[in-house]
Parts: C-alpha cells; structure tokens; sequence
C-alpha cells in the first residue's frame, strides 16, 4: 500500500502493478512530481517482483589499457592526447599483472589508441582467458567496436565474431552517454550517435553477446532527452532481450568545464532517475546502483528505490575518478556484503550474467521464479526470512552449497541432499498434467533414437524425468544439449526436440510450431505410464533448523495457501502481461497444481526416486558422459 501526496501518480502505479508499458508522458510526470518516496516505492515494488531481496555484486576489476584517445570529448577529464605527460599505455603483461583468480569478471574500456593493433586487442582478450580461465572478460564499449571497425577495416559483425572467439563474453554499456543529437553535438561530436550505438548492441544480440546500457545524466540534457533515451533501449530490449542491465552514471563535471546543476547532481536527481529508469525500463532485469560514482552510501539508500545491484570491488577505476568521483578506488567485498545486509536485503555473489555464485546472508527462503510458486508466496509472513528467487538448477545448486535454509527445491536436488534436509507436506505437483513441463519434438517420442534434444538451462527434474522416460522406458539412445530456450530463440529448429519448462513453457503454448508437431506434457506421460501424480519439487528446510522454526514455517505455508485459494483472492494483472495469459488462464493453471504432499505424492517420490537412482548407477555403468554444456 502506498499512500501517495502526488496523487497524479496513481494511474501510473496502476500501470506498474498491471506490467504495463510507461509512456513518454508518464515519465515527465514522475519527474516532475516532488513525492520521491512514492516514486521510490513503486520502483522497489517493481524490483522485488522481479528479484526478491537479492542484491547482486561481483567480485571484478576494472582495466583501463590506455588513457590516450583521438577523440576530445568535452565531457571527458581521462582522455588525453600521446604527446601530453600524463599518457600511459600498457603492456598485455601488465594487464595481466592486475589480474588473480579470484576475480570472476574483468571490465576492459579505455580511450581510442591511434597506433595499437587490431591483434593487441585480440591478443588481450586470449591472453586474459588463457591465464584465468574462469575469469569472464566485458570489454569495449559501442564507441570503441566502431573504432576498431573503421580503423581495422572489419564490419562491426567481423570485429564482434573475432573477440568472441578470443573469449568476450559481454559488452559494458558505455559510450551512449544520453540518446540526443543536440547533446551530441554540444558536447562529444566526434563519437557515435544514438542510431550507431544501438546497431552494434543489437548486432551483439544477434550474435549471442550479451550487454549493458547506461545513462549518463546531470550535464547539460533534459528531461525529455532521459525519458526518449528510456525508450529506445526499451524498444531495441523488446526486440532482442539481449540487455543484462541498466547503469545510470551520474556526470562528474572534474575540470570539463561543464558546470551545470551546480557542478553535481543532487541525492533526490539520484535516486529518483534510479527509480524512474527501473519504472520505465520494465524489460530490464537489473538496475545497478553504481556506488562509484553515487557514494557507497548514496547506492546503499538506492537499493529501496528500484536497484538491485551494487557492480563490484570495481579495483582499477580511472574514468569517473579522474573527473572528481569521491568514493575509495575500490571496495573491499566484505564492506560490499555489509552495507547490503545493512540495508536488509540478500548480497548475492555472482557472475557476470548473474548466476549466483553465493549468497552471503542468514535465513533465506529460495524461491522458484515462476509463476507455479505463486500460491505460497503472495501472502507468505516472511518478516523472519528473506526471499531470493532463481530458476530451480541454480536454486538447487545454492541449496547443496548450504546458502539457503528452506525453500522451495527440485526433486532430485533434494535427493542429492536429503541427509542434510528434510521436506514438508508442501510443493509443486502436477496431477494428471502440469502444462509448463512439455517436450516439442518433430518426431514421437519413441522415434526419437539418436536424436538431439535441447534441455533448457533452468531445469533440474524435468530433465531426469525425461531422460528417463527415453533411456529407461523406451530405450532409447539421445544427444541432449542445455540451451537458453526462450520463445526468442532462433537456434532451436536446429534441434530434434526441445525441453521448456516454467513460465517460457507457458508462453510457448500461445506460439505455433509448424516442425514441432508433437507436444507432450511429462506429467501426463508419467500419469498415464505409473497411474500417479508427479513432484516437481518440494519445500525442504535444513534439518539443523529448531523444531520451533520448522512448526512456525510450516504454519506460514498452510496460511498462505488457505488465503490465495479464498474466494477473495485476485491476481495481479502484472502476471497476465509477463505470461501472455488471461486472469482465468493463470488462474485455470495454479488450480490444477497440487500444493500439499499426500499418500500419493509421496508414493510418486519415491517410485521416481527408485528410476533416478537406476538412471545414475546405468550412467556410471555406462561410463556415459551426457553432452550437456
């Protein structure tokens, strides 16, 4: 409930809570409206529905090669000339010096060096994975892709295929500055515009390289000039997904020049383009509150206005420092860890396309983040808890690392830890069907020996279950291959069959497949083959926990269940626009999932718990080695 003073706001928040689009025009209001706190709890509201209390960091460093650049951008106070005293350029040997491996992401931008190599850039990124493998490389910017392009003589394409086989794995966001042409010409005419910036991000997409955005703001733009950059990176993400984050960078005027708004933005400006760009930019998945430039207190306040994600360590940083950021030339991880627990939310160790790689807090509940948990979560007293959702393989994995104390968990990641958890009368069932574990094949599947099938990155269960209906009950011999699999991808007629699961296989069903002409819902083909209902997961709790907390837990979930199965009980229309489904479509769909575990339920964990045990032994008998990525 917000009590709003800008009453204006209202029909906003009503689009926000329905997941609708925000116009032009709603943006100019919230930034004209001065009821901040409004403002901030509609974009926290939206940041919770789409990452819980997760707050994500990485442990990087930042590499700046050089600081000479043929560019004289007005704004820039790093960027200097060869000839000028403080030049500095380095050496891959240096670059690599900077590194260790306890790093998971190197962040590589620098100016625009006249005389370096096209083979120095190549030869870095190679030389970066060859030594620390498991270090992940996001390097050059928009500005600098084009560099390389007209200096090289490659298309964006041709220097785009070239790092990524080097081993880049994301493009950073930098060089957009602000989507204007008037701002362009005033203030860094020599760089790319708008049109440029988004035709190689979206060349990226198309080739599977990920990246990043930002606005740069509090120079000399307007208002309307940071509502239209909105926009069009919202458009270019609707038409390509390919986006991780948004960075709003907070100008640093140094010794530009460049003295407006009194030389700095103020905290409200801050916080308030942080919460109107998670508003506006709804296909986003995270927002990042750039302490470097914010202050780490500042970011610290902006993790309850819509961000949900601090960067990193960020050892290294030149660029914002040079042009007068204050903040520490790095933050030490624990200090990260603190101000996020401090600030009441999960830190959340990553990677540099946000898998978790640990979460660094106390009592978590991990969530599935698909709609089938929204029973128990709508209504869930979790005032003792915090809520971190992922898919169910990362969800399991973070279970089995010992970084979550009772959730919602797949099946046969239980099994693999059953000795340390134990499970309540509560998951996810599908009785008779499911309707979001389906398999598209263009062929039966009892026809499908020697084909390829691709697994969808997030499943765990679903996967076994299939594979034992294939190799256990139709004996059959299959490639199987994890894919991203989304209703955007274009590889998957590639493929003989696929495996969705969740809410993609729920946006599936609204999609016509003219190759996939067989469809088939797993929980029906186990119904029909073992006459029993199928438990996708479980809600499992560490068997350490008190007893007391186990009762009261226990307690929350039948109390959540009883209250979202009321006749008074609404959905959000928010769900109807992320799936694709109509208010009884979603409502037809968690009415056919069975919430508590029964006789039956249980009887169907442990006749599948038997054919899994089977499945793993004939694979170590086998010595067979899945192909799975």
């Amino acid at each position: 409930m917000i009590n709003f003073r800008d009453k204006n706001l209202i029909p906003i928040w009503e689009k926000v809570q329905k997941g609708e689009e925000l116009t032009f025009e709603d943006g100019i209001k919230l930034y004209n409206s001065s009821d901040l706190i409004s403002i901030g709890k509609m974009a926290h509201w939206l940041q919770r529905e789409k990452s819980g209390d997760a707050v994500y960091f990485v442990v990087n460093q930042k590499i700046e090669p050089t600081n000479i650049c043929v560019l004289s951008c007005k704004f820039c106070d790093f960027a200097v000339n060869k000839n000028s005293p403080e030049a500095y350029e380095m050496t891959i040997e240096e670059i690599l010096s900077k590194l260790n491996s306890d790093l998971l992401e190197v962040h590589i931008t620098g100016g625009l060096h006249p005389d370096w190599e096209w083979e120095y850039y190549v030869g870095m990124v190679k030389e970066i994975k060859k030594h620390f493998p498991k270090i992940d490389v996001k390097a050059f910017t928009a500005v600098e892709i084009d560099f390389f392009s007209k200096k090289f003589k490659k298309s964006i394409e041709e220097v785009l295929l070239e790092l990524k086989e080097a081993g880049l794995r994301t493009l950073p966001g930098g060089g957009a500055e602000v989507f204007s042409e008037r701002v362009r010409r005033l203030l860094f005419n020599q760089k790319i515009g708008a049109k440029k910036w988004l035709e190689i991000h979206r060349t990226a997409h198309k080739l599977g390289i990920k990246s990043n955005a930002t606005l740069l703001y509090g120079h000399i733009e307007t208002i309307e000039e940071r509502i239209n950059h909105f926009l069009l990176l919202r458009d270019l993400q609707k038409e390509t997904g390919g986006f991780l984050s948004f960075i709003p960078l907070a100008f640093q005027p140094g010794e530009t020049g460049i003295k407006p708004r009194n030389q700095f933005t103020s905290a409200i400006d801050d916080l308030k383009t942080i919460a109107i760009s998670r508003l506006m930019l709804n296909n986003f998945e995270h927002i990042k509150a750039y302490w470097v430039m914010l202050t780490e207190e500042l970011a610290a306040v902006a993790l309850n206005f819509g961000a949900d994600d601090m960067d990193g360590t960020v050892g290294g940083e030149r660029i914002a420092h040079d042009a007068g950021a204050i903040t520490p030339m790095e933050l030490a991880k624990n200090k990260l860890i603190k101000i996020i627990n401090d600030a009441n939310k999960i830190p959340v160790e990553r990677d540099i396309f946000y898998k978790p790689v640990k979460l660094h807090s106390k009592n978590v509940i991990g969530r599935v983040s698909y709609l089938n948990t929204l029973p128990f979560f709508k209504h869930l007293d979790s005032r003792e808890y915090k809520i971190f959702p992922a898919p169910p393989r990362q969800l399991g994995q973070l279970f089995k690392d010992g970084n979550i104390d009772a959730g919602i968990i797949s099946l046969v990641d239980y099994f693999d830890k059953e000795n340390d958890f134990t499970f309540l009368n509560y998951g996810i069932v599908g009785n008779k069907n499911v309707k979001s574990v389906i398999l598209y094949s263009k062929y039966p599947i009892e026809k499908l020996n020697n084909k390829s099938i691709a697994i969808t990155d997030e499943t765990s269960t679903s996967f076994r279950l299939l594979q034992v209906f294939l190799e256990m009950r139709y004996k059959l011999d299959v490639v199987y291959v994890r894919e991203k699999i989304s209703a955007r991808e274009k590889n998957l007629p590639n493929f003989d069959a696929f495996l969705t699961i969740g809410d993609d296989a729920l946006k599936f069903m609204k999609n016509k497949f003219e190759d996939f002409k067989y469809i088939y819902d797993l929980a029906e083909l186990w119904y029909e083959w073992k006459q029993l209902p199928f438990v996708f997961a479980v809600w499992a709790v560490k068997k350490d926990l008190p007893q007391q907390k186990i009762d009261a837990l226990n307690e929350l979930l039948e109390d959540a269940l009883n209250k979202f199965f009321s006749d008074e009980t609404k959905i959000e229309e928010f769900y109807n626009v992320k799936i694709g489904f109509t208010q009884k479509e979603i409502q037809d769909y968690l009415n056919n999932i069975v919430y508590r575990l029964g006789e039956k339920e249980i009887e169907a964990i442990n006749v599948f718990k038997e054919y899994y045990q089977q499945l793993m032994q004939k694979h170590i008998a086998e010595e067979k080695t899945i192909n799975i990525q």
